[in-house]
Formats: C-alpha cells, structure tokens, sequence
C-alpha cells in the first residue's frame, strides 16, 4: 500500500479531471470510485472521490465544492526523457489551460505542472558555473521547455 497518496480537491469535475489525466499519461488507470448519499454538498450520485494511479502512483480527486482552489505553491514534476514527451504532455496538459515560464503550466481544472527534461538539473549543476549560469538564462527566456536549446546554452562558450 502506498503511504503517502496526492488527495486533490475539485469543485464537481474530480471525475472529468481523473479521465483527463488518464488519457493524457500512458498505462494510466483509473480506480474506485465512490458517490455521495443523501448528504454532501453535491447531488445523491455524484462522485465524491475518484482514483487514478500514474506511473503507479495514485492519486485521489474529491469533489469538495468552490472552497479550496489550487495554487502554484503544489505542482507535479514530471520527468521527460525527450522533447518529444516534452511536447505530448505540453500540448495536452495546457489544452484549456495556461502555458507558464520555465517548463510549468495551470491545467484546465487549475491543477500545476513542471513538464522538465531529465537532462536540465544535470545541466544546472554543472560544476562550470558561467555554463550552469547559461543555462538557467536560457531556461528563463522559455515556457515549454526545449532541451537542444539548453543543450546548446551549455555548450556554448
């Protein structure tokens, strides 16, 4: 069993949010679901929480009402080995959202994403700092990030 599980609070769409994430996210699954009764802020039927596991880690979305809302301050790092995957998940993850500066961006139900490359925390700690200090300049100039771009800023002399 895993011991510390993401629980992410929506206004009505934790169900539309959990399909969303499942599409987006290869060998995705979507688990339980579980509705409310008589009782809860929202209708008898509708689901309260919904479960989808990623990259085999679960995650939980309950639907809680307008209370709480989503900040930056919590985001999803996801790890991309190319700038293909870069760019599959840029594209639909900021379908109905907002593309950010340095490889984030606010999904369509307000959730944040950091779509990075695997190669960017070797090539900002380079132990060059001028080629480590290019690369975070070239890292501040982007939204999606590009990594022949980084690459390239590393390299350069």
């Amino acid at each position: 069993m895993q011991k510390i599980t993401p629980f992410l609070w929506f206004n009505g769409k934790a169900e539309e949010a959990v399909n969303f994430y499942a599409s987006v996210f290869e060998h995705a699954k979507v688990g339980k679901l579980s509705r409310y009764g008589d009782a809860g802020p929202f209708p008898k039927g509708t689901v309260m929480t919904a479960e989808v596991e990623l990259f085999g880690q679960k995650f939980v979305a309950l639907n809680g009402g307008p209370h709480y809302q989503f900040t930056p301050a919590i985001s999803f790092f996801v790890d991309c080995e190319t700038q293909a995957e870069i760019d599959r998940y840029w594209s639909k993850l900021t379908e109905g959202g907002m593309e950010q500066r340095c490889g984030w961006l606010v999904d369509q139900f307000g959730v944040s994403w950091q779509i990075i490359p695997s190669a960017l925390p070797r090539l900002l700690t380079d132990p060059d700092p001028q080629k480590a200090g290019r690369v975070a300049q070239a890292m501040f100039t982007m939204t999606k990030l590009d990594i022949a771009t980084l690459e390239k800023a590393a390299a350069a002399a």
